[in-house]
């Protein structure tokens, strides 16, 4: 079960001299369809299946950006390879696999028969276990479901973890559904100063691969404390993420290490949140933080 984080994290020093994380692989997945033209990850409505999930596209859409990032399993362009003892997992959503969840809760209030797969995959890191095993995969694996800031979250929980001494990479995988009719209610029921983040527009997940940047240089790193935290840095630089919410700053990281053909140099990407993470080409500082964008009308400032 996915709890919301309500308590401080503990964090390493940010600063000069807090090591900077190499960012070695990307991948975003929006399968809106043809709604999703122009977007990063743009893909077909359909998605792969994977044997032994069922009715919900969270865990399909999990292995999927998951796999594009590292690489088919055991092929040559795998990055994981023998380093999976050393890698851990981070799968961060705000309100999981709703799917799953109503669906159960449906068919025991009506009296139905529970189904089993059901059962396994409403546990949200079930999918995570299907990676491991493909992948050989067995660091730690951390799921977080904040309801602020969830992007500067995930790449805390990821950057904390590279801090063990046996760990030496990190799959990040954040995720959302399309908001059902309970997600909506819950979200606009807590909208306030303080949140919730925006949700995306519709089922979306980005993947980052992240390492100790003394494995190689790193042509895109992450450093903390390089921002300012303020709430300019919630304002998307580029128009098209917005309809990503609380994603945004993650799939604006993915597009800095796989730039899309033919468009510009990417800018440095300023997370929100209270560690001033900042996504940028090795060798390049900070951009100026853009002024913050309006709020919506009744929506989360």
């Amino acid at each position: 079960m996915t709890v919301p984080d309500t308590h401080p994290r503990t964090h390493r020093t940010a600063g000069p001299s807090a090591p900077a994380r190499a960012l070695l692989s990307a991948a975003c997945r929006t399968p809106w369809g043809g709604a999703a033209t122009g977007l990063p990850g743009a893909a077909p409505v359909e998605l792969p299946r994977v044997t032994g999930f069922v009715t919900s596209r969270f865990s399909p859409l999990v292995h999927s950006v998951a796999t594009e990032c590292l690489g088919a399993p055991g092929s040559a362009d795998d990055l994981v390879g023998a380093a999976g003892p050393r890698t851990g997992t981070v799968l961060a959503t705000m309100f999981g696999d709703t799917v799953t969840l109503d669906t159960a809760t449906r068919r025991l209030t009506e009296g139905q028969v529970h189904s089993p797969l059901l059962f396994f995959q409403s546990v949200t890191t079930s999918i995570l276990g299907r990676l491991g095993q493909s992948y050989g995969i067995t660091g730690p694996v951390e799921c977080l479901s904040v309801a602020r800031d969830g992007a500067g979250e995930a790449l805390s929980a990821a950057d904390l973890m590279l801090e063990q001494e046996d760990i030496d990479r990190v799959l990040l995988v954040g995720v959302e559904l399309a908001a059902n009719e309970r997600a909506t209610w819950i979200h606009r029921r807590i909208a306030g100063p303080d949140g919730p983040d925006p949700l995306p527009d519709g089922d979306c997940a980005v993947a980052l691969l992240l390492a100790r940047t003394d494995e190689g240089t790193g042509r895109v790193l992450l450093r903390a404390g390089a921002g300012s935290g303020s709430p300019a840095d919630r304002a998307p630089a580029d128009a098209r993420h917005a309809r990503f919410g609380w994603l945004a700053p993650l799939v604006a990281a993915a597009e800095t290490v796989r730039p899309p053909e033919g468009g510009p140099v990417p800018r440095p990407v300023r997370v929100p949140g209270r560690y001033g993470y900042v996504v940028a080409p090795a060798g390049r500082a900070a951009a100026p933080a853009a002024p913050a964008a309006p709020a919506a009308p009744g929506g989360p400032a």
